[in-house]
Formats: structure tokens, sequence, C-alpha cells
């Protein structure tokens, strides 16, 4: 149950005087909900910027398209002519200074003329701009006599909007909204508070959306900041919930003999490198101690961290015991059950698939044999997490690109088996604050290798006007027998345009190269993905025209070159997973980003970067400094908790506190049962981290 003293917070936005459904539906798409708005989303939404009324200039000392507030004297009306009602109404102002022209357009004469009556003194303040030489005011932002100039906020917060919605409109309902700001129990340590300066939460948030100054709506002043502690401390301490849950009941030591894993080394066409090496004794340590092991294991495109997952498996089968790994698409499931396979025969280890597409009697079987205990390894999709899929004695589960699952599809794995350990694998290289924000205090071992005989990547960035170019150099390695990528972007309006602009490239280069330039993207069924890539791994086809789709899990080590087409439209870590593709074999490979010019300051920096570093975690970083951390870990789509307050490029630097003070809250109080605990529960339910407190109460 919420805390009662929160209640006003969660209640519909239409509880406001003067919000009604049309108002509120402007809001929830503001708010980008699906369902209604609620008081908390409208304190949450935090000033983009804020206009400053302290200085009040004179009219020949303003700055064209500027804020700025000013005092004049209205001088004449000259309405819209009546045969023209569209024409603006203009009124003409000025100080000793200067002249400043005021522009209404569809306003009401009356209304007009009691707000600025000729021959009186008005405060008028909005954007200022220049047109055929004299200054220009439209649609004045306010407009009051010089009595009432004195109840003006001085320094006036700015908000996002959305179409149909005004900053008037916005700022009464936050008014109104702060009215009803409960008295909550503080939740934050007494000395923190003090050290840091940091008003209560309460406070913070008047400060926020009723600011003194503008220092005070700075993401690093004091009142952004405390809220946005607030936030990153319910993140940890849910977190540090979940892993204790995960971790409460007590792990199963599962300590291998080494036999097995000493064959699959054995087997290996090459050595491991010396960080695959690490996080294999990492993990065989992790396995053997009676907690469960919760690690991350991130690795480059192609640092090999499969064979490092079949280590692992090794072990708790060496064990007795059966693995799991679970992919997010068909075509990565796939790959990792064509990599393990032949490895796994040679050490007599049973490895099947499991995905949507086997079904029937196949199914029935292979079920059947995974509960028998006679499959060791299961590969699979979202399947795996289905009910009816029982293991005799499940003792690893390994999930890749962790991401792309939330915490309930990594607690129902667990659930698989009796004090599972799990292994999370990703090849989107996280920037280290970023792992302690979603993933807590997890164990990490990172492949920073490249797998022996790889070489680098020749990277150029091309205009688009350099297309036939870059079509005579694809023709060039085609005729030397190489095979080619080219991906086509993906369109932000629909799917249909960029399956409409991947079918009319390949119909252009069908024209040039024939029968040997193939087309899969992402609305393909998964058998006929899975014939395209064999085709074209085959050698049947040489120039794979393709959607994003390839982004991962391909793998074809004699493809050498890719061409990307409007490669300033993709984000860093994409165009870094695409380019991952190609420099899987012996052959030197090339990749072309093609660009539309100009270019804007982010995408000239993206492509910067990919053209200096092929290293995956310093391109992670660079990602995160250039777009923030929903779009670096897809939280914008995947439904991850990305952040409302905190801003991880300024706040991060809060993240290392809030997890030592969520792990030091745990230890002396894991029920969260004293005063404080308590209060933390309130905090819990603000940020709708109710989940944790479920895994409280379950025990």
């Amino acid at each position: 149950m919420r805390p009662t003293p929160l209640n006003p917070l969660f209640a519909a936005l239409t509880m406001l005087p003067g919000l009604g459904p049309q108002l509120e539906k402007l809001y929830q798409r503001l708010f980008d909900r699906d369902a209604p708005a609620r008081i908390i989303d409208l304190l949450f939404h935090l000033p983009s910027g804020f206009i400053d009324r302290r200085a009040r200039p004179k009219l020949r000392d303003v700055v064209p398209d500027t804020v700025v507030t000013v005092a004049v004297q209205v001088d004449r009306h000259r309405p819209s002519p009546p045969h023209r009602p569209r024409a603006p109404y203009q009124i003409y102002t000025s100080d000793e200074t200067a002249d400043l022209i005021l522009v209404y357009f569809n306003a009401r004469k009356d209304y007009l003329q009691k707000i600025l009556p000729v021959g009186e003194r008005r405060y008028v303040s909005g954007t200022v701009a220049l047109y055929d030489g004299m200054l220009q005011m439209v649609h004045p932002d306010r407009v009051v006599a010089e009595g009432d100039f004195a109840k003006l906020p001085l320094v006036e917060p700015v908000y996002p909007l959305t179409e149909g919605l005004t900053l008037n409109q916005m700022r009464k309902a936050v008014d109104a909204a702060i009215a009803r700001l409960p008295t909550l129990p503080e939740w934050q340590d007494p000395s923190w508070l003090s050290r840091e300066r940091f008003p209560s939460f309460a406070e913070a948030l008047r400060i926020l959306h009723r600011p003194g100054e503008p220092a005070d709506v700075r993401p690093e002043g004091a009142a952004w900041s405390r809220v946005a502690y607030d936030e990153l401390l319910a993140g940890q301490l849910a977190l540090a919930l979940t892993r204790a849950h995960l971790r409460r009941p007590a792990g199963r030591a599962t300590p291998g003999t080494g036999q097995v894993r000493k064959k699959l080394i054995e087997a290996l066409p090459y050595s491991l490198t010396p960080s695959q090496g690490r996080a294999v004794a990492d993990i065989v340590a992790d396995l053997a101690k009676p907690e469960r092991m919760l690690r991350l294991l991130q690795g480059d495109v192609g640092s090999g961290k499969t064979v490092v997952a079949l280590l692992a498996a090794a072990t708790v089968i060496e064990g007795g015991r059966q693995a799991a790994l679970v992919a997010p698409t068909e075509i990565l499931a796939r790959q990792h059950f064509n990599t393990i396979t032949p490895l796994a025969a040679g050490a007599a280890i049973n490895v099947a698939i499991l995905t949507s597409r086997e079904r029937g009697r196949e199914r029935s079987e292979l079920l059947e044999r995974l509960a028998f205990g006679d499959i060791h390894i299961l590969v699979g999709t979202h399947a795996v997490f289905q009910e009816q899929v029982a293991f005799r004695d499940l003792g690893l589960a390994v999930v890749d690109e962790q991401h792309r699952f939330g915490v309930h599809q990594r607690l129902a794995l667990a659930k698989k088996g009796e004090a599972v350990d799990v292994l999370v694998m990703t090849a989107t290289p996280i920037p280290r604050t970023l792992v302690l924000t979603y993933f807590g205090d997890v164990d990490v071992s990172e492949l920073r290798e490249k797998p022996a005989g790889r070489e680098p990547i020749d990277t150029r960035t091309l205009p688009l006007t350099r297309l036939a170019e870059t079509i005579d150099a694809v023709g060039r390695a085609l005729a030397e027998g190489r095979r080619v990528y080219w991906v086509c972007p993906l369109v932000e309006e629909s799917e249909n345009t960029d399956l409409a602009a991947a079918e009319e490239r390949v119909a252009a280069l069908k024209q040039r190269f024939g029968p040997m330039v193939d087309l899969v993207h992402g609305r393909m069924k998964g058998p006929e993905k899975d014939r395209i890539m064999e085709r074209f791994a085959a050698g049947e086809t040489r120039l794979l025209v393709a959607t994003t789709v390839i982004e991962v899990g391909i793998d074809v080590p004699e493809a050498s070159v890719m061409v990307i087409e409007h490669a300033d439209r993709f984000g860093l870590a994409q165009l870094h997973q695409l380019r991952g593709r190609i420099g899987r074999g012996a052959e030197h490979s090339t990749c072309l980003l093609l660009y539309k010019a100009p270019l804007g300051q982010a995408a000239k920096a993206r492509l910067k970067i990919m053209r200096e570093s092929e290293d995956g975690f310093r391109i992670a970083e660079e990602d995160l400094r250039l777009r923030g951390e929903g779009d670096v870990l897809g939280t914008r789509q995947s439904g991850m908790p990305g952040f409302r307050l905190a801003r991880i490029e300024v706040h991060g630097k809060l993240i290392g506190p809030a997890r030592d003070d969520a792990s030091l809250v745990l230890t002396r109080d894991p029920g969260l049962a004293s005063p404080r605990g308590q209060a933390l529960r309130h905090l819990l339910y603000l940020f709708e981290r109710d989940e944790a407190i479920r895994l409280l109460r379950a025990g």
C-alpha cells in the first residue's frame, strides 16, 4: 500500500482547478504517458530555462531575439482592417530612447484596449525581434500595470511544452500543484544533507518551480541536485533490494573439476586472450562460493564473450547441473547455438535450441530431454521463460544483451532452478557510471582485447554526393571476391519508409551487380531471414543490403566491406555495433560512412569518434556525453527506468554516494523497519519503485 501522505501527489491532474479533460490530454502527451497524467508528473516536469526580469533595459539597449522586460508608454492602437481580420493588431509604444511595436494576431480589440490603454505606462515581457528595422514583440508573455509589477516573479521558469499548451497554463497548473505538496518524512541522512547544503525534498521542488535567482534552476544547483540524489538513491535502494532478494536464498556452491573446461580450451582453434582468462577465473571462483553469482560480462563486438559463457557453463556441467543462454532475438540465439555446438561436441556436452520456431513433437521431445537432464545447455529466446520449460537442475543462467530484458525476466529465469547463478553479457560496453546506475553493485568483467589475428578496420566518412564513387568501390571489392554489407538507415517516421529506402537501394544495386545482391529486413519472418543470411555466409550472394536488423549477432568472417548510408542518423553505439560485423576475418576491412551534408554538431562529433577509435569502451563514454543515459541504454524504448530528474552527465558523481548509502541502510536495517527505513519506503513509492517494496514483503 502506498503511504497515505503520498496520495495527493498521485491524484489525477484534473483535480487541479481549471484543468479539464482536454488539457489533461495535452499533459498526457507532454509527459509521454499511456495512463492519465498525475500531479507528481507535473511536479517532476522541471524547467528547461528561465526568464530573468531583474534587468529592465531601455529600448535602445535591447538585444534582438532575446527575452526582455521593458517599461513603455502606450502611444496608439492600430487595429486589423475590417476586411482583413488575419492582419496583425499593432500597438505602438515607446520609452524616451526608442519605439517598440506590440503585435497580436486574432486578438479582441476591447481586451487589448483594456490591458494597454493609450497614455498609460505598462511593463511588457517577451521576445523582441527586429522587423523592417523596427523593434517588435509578438504576443508578449506578460503585460502588467506598474502597481502589479511588484507581484511578478523576477525570475520565472520556462518549461518544455507540447502543441496547444501555453506557458501561462503550465505555470498556473504548477502553482496549484506546489500548493498541494504534502509534508513528508525526511529520508536522507541528516549529516549528508548539511554537508551538501541540500534543502528538503518539498523545498527543493518549490525552489525549482519558483526560483528566486537563475542559479536556482540550474541542474548543478542545490535544489536540482537534491531531487536528483533522491531519484538516484531510490534506484540504488531498489537495485540493492532486488539483489538481496536474488541472493537471499543461499546460493549453491558448484565447484567444477576443470576437466570439461580443459577439453574445451584444447579444442579451441586459438588461445584465450588475457582478459578472457581472467573473466573465466572470476566466474569459476564465483560459482564455487555459497552466494549466488550476479556478474556482468562486458566485451566489444567479437571479443569472445560466447566462449567465456561456454566455459562458465562447463563449470556447472562438471558439477552435474545445467545451463541456459538466453538472447533477445532468434538470429542472435541461433548464432550462439552455431558457435557453441561444434566446440561442445568435443567435450560430450549436449546443446539444444528453443525459440518460437520449435513446435509440436520436436518441442515436446526437447522439453522431455531437458527435464530429464539429457540437455546440458539450452540456448534460446524469450521462449525459455515460459512456464512449461522445466530443467532437471539449472545452475547457471546466461542473459545476453541484458538491457533488452527487465528485472522481472531475470528473476523469472533465476526461479527456473534452485539458487541459480546469473551471468549477464553485453556487447554494448556500458560506461562505469551507468553500470552502477542500472546494475547496482554487480561484479563486472571486461573483455578489453580483440581476439588474435583481428586487423584494424579502415573507417572513412564521405558525403552522399559521392554515392556513385562508393558504388564503384563496392564493384571493385566484389570483383576481388569480397563480401559486402550495405546498411540503409532506420527512418524515424515509420518502418515503411525504412523498408522503401532499402528496397530502392536493392533495385539500383541489382541493376548494376545482378543476382549477387540480396535484401534482409526486420519485417521478414525468422526462417526467411536465416535463409538469406545462410546464402550470404555461404557466398551464394555477396552484397547484402540490410536495415539495422543485422546490428546484433551475425557472424560472416568473409565480409570485409560495410557501407552505412545516412550514417549521420545513427547513434554512436549503433554505428559501432554495425561496424563490428566486419573485421572478423584475416582480410583487411573497410567501413564507409555516408552522410548528408551539412552535418550538425553532434553528428560531426559522432563520425569523428568513429574514424578515430575502435575501442567500444571509449565510444560508450563519448556516446553518454553526447546523448545522455536514456538513449545509450535504449531505455527510451525498452521500458527500463530512464531518469526523470537526474542528468547523468551532471549528477553522475552522486551515484557512488547513493550506492554506498543504500548498501549501509540495508546492512543495518534489511527490512526498512527503523524510522529512516519507513521514510525510505516513502521514497521508493514516490519514484515508483514499488517492486522493491514487494520484494521486502516477500521476504
